[in-house]
């Protein structure tokens, strides 16, 4: 696939890339434009108008997560939401919470 000058995709590409259908890509496109995630910009490929999605902002907020007990817990392999290690049940994110909310 070619890209533009940017490196980026126009939007007929990425919906191939995503093997998604024009119609499944605007939903996205409106989606992702009403979320704030990315702008609909105009451009010319081969004489011809189209449209690419560019990304507002790559910032990614990870302080929800940050200090959780699950990415250092030693049997997170165990737990599943249904099974005798569960986070329904984990004393470590009943504590983090606690302790995120105060």
């Amino acid at each position: 696939m070619e890209s533009n000058a940017d490196g980026s995709l126009s939007q007929d590409e990425l919906w191939k890339k995503l093997q998604i259908t024009d119609h499944e890509g605007s939903k996205l496109t409106s989606e992702l434009e009403k979320t704030g995630i990315a702008i609909q910009e105009k451009i010319i490929k081969n004489g011809k108008i189209t449209y690419k999605l560019s990304i507002k902002s790559k910032f990614i907020n990870t302080l929800p997560v940050e200090n959780s007990p699950c990415l250092i817990c030693p049997v997170e392999q165990q737990c599943s939401l249904d099974g005798d290690i569960s986070p329904k049940t984990c004393k470590l994110i009943e504590e983090w919470v606690i302790k995120d909310a105060s």
